[in-house]
């Protein structure tokens, strides 16, 4: 589903932008923009039931103890009750739904941007090697990986698989050729024979694991040298992975440190994203009575969420996304919090409010009082 989304939703509109104004980064920001304002109901819903849980939960939680201890002899009434309970303030599990609906879009776009033309994209294969002996016991299953869609041009991809007709298991001595083709048949090559520079997607080839297990030439074609697991990989550069935008040397830029040296630009953006992480979770607290729990998450989890981020980095192209998609939540969370409440939340909010006001008032009395009564009797 996700690749389908991918190829069918989220690469035509990308290739609607970057037509109207030729920067990546600008289309990025706008194919972003679109997906959140398409989910813009779907993350109101979620945004809205956590609002109204965070008002609502100390009083449901309390109603809920009463109803277990009322009917404890009687579980039809006490499930009634309850049921009417969540009728009256709604259930805890609301906001997740809008969230499982919404995922299959956003992993969609998280992958489309991990991808060509922002990065280049890696074909993973996975060989046994088996001692010859054995190898002819063993079924030929062919083995496909996922497809890709591969920019060729600036608004022309083509999806991409690789293939190996004889499948994943070889024996010692065999040899077998990877083929990257297309899904109508046509090899890769023959795709890029017909594209001006063409030459510049050759991929290149790489055993990642088990360097004495197999080899591997320019072409493609593997050699199993001995018994054991080996991963080979090929890596189709992406068309705009070393593409800048703004402040950003390459989209397609990979880590906080690499080479010995920092890269500020990934720096920036992992900041960015940790500061529009924490103004989100500041403003969803807007007008409502403090939760020192709360107020601790909201201080610890933008923290941890980003320095994530340099332990399992990203391409610059998905931080961008990731900042310009805070941005937006933020902004809708800021709209969302001025909205007028249900009556009955709105009668436990102000009195939820009123209640802090006079703890407050009751602590800053008491703040300003001697810490300790004069001896009157001392001359």
């Amino acid at each position: 589903m996700i690749g389908y989304i991918s190829d069918n939703l989220l690469l035509p509109i990308l290739d609607f932008f970057y037509g109207l104004v030729p920067s990546y980064g600008l289309a990025i920001i706008a194919l972003t923009v679109v997906i959140r304002l398409a989910l813009f109901p779907l993350s109101a819903g979620s945004i809205r039931s956590a609002r109204r849980m965070r008002i609502a939960q100390p009083v449901m939680q309390k109603r809920q103890a009463e109803i277990k201890a009322k009917y404890a002899n009687n579980p039809a009434k006490q499930q009634e009750e309850l049921g009417a309970l969540m009728k009256e303030f709604g259930s805890p599990l609301a906001g997740c739904l809008p969230l499982l609906v919404q995922m299959p879009i956003l992993f969609a776009l998280f992958a489309t941007l991990r991808g060509s033309p922002f990065a280049d994209v890696p074909y993973t294969l996975n060989l046994k090697v088996l001692p010859a002996d054995q190898i002819a016991t063993v079924e030929a299953k062919p083995f496909n990986s996922p497809s890709h869609s591969i920019f060729v041009t600036a608004t022309s991809h083509v999806p991409v698989i690789a293939s190996l007709e004889q499948g994943t298991k070889l024996g010692v001595g065999d040899q077998q050729s990877v083929t990257l083709h297309t899904r109508d048949g046509a090899s890769f090559a023959s795709v890029l024979a017909d594209v001006q520079d063409g030459e510049a997607f050759t991929p290149s080839w790489s055993v990642t694991k088990g360097e004495g297990v197999v080899s591997v030439d320019s072409n493609g074609t593997i050699t199993a040298l001995a018994p054991g697991d080996a991963v080979v990989e090929a890596k189709i550069p992406g068309l705009a992975a070393r593409s800048g935008f703004l402040f950003i040397k390459a989209l397609g830029q990979v880590g906080f440190y690499t080479d010995g040296a920092v890269n500020w630009d990934i720096a920036i953006l992992v900041a960015a994203f940790g500061a529009s992480l924490f103004a989100s979770q500041i403003l969803s607290g807007m007008g409502m009575p403090p939760n020192p729990q709360q107020a601790t998450a909201n201080k610890i989890t933008p923290v941890m969420i980003t320095a994530m981020f340099l332990f399992f980095p990203l391409p610059a192209g998905v931080l961008l996304y990731m900042v310009v998609a805070n941005i937006f939540q933020a902004l809708q969370t800021f709209l969302l919090t001025r909205e007028a409440l249900p009556d009955n939340l709105q009668q436990i909010l102000d009195q939820q409010l009123s209640q802090q006001t006079v703890a407050a008032t009751a602590t800053g009395a008491g703040s300003q009082r001697l810490p300790f009564e004069p001896n009157k009797g001392k001359k």
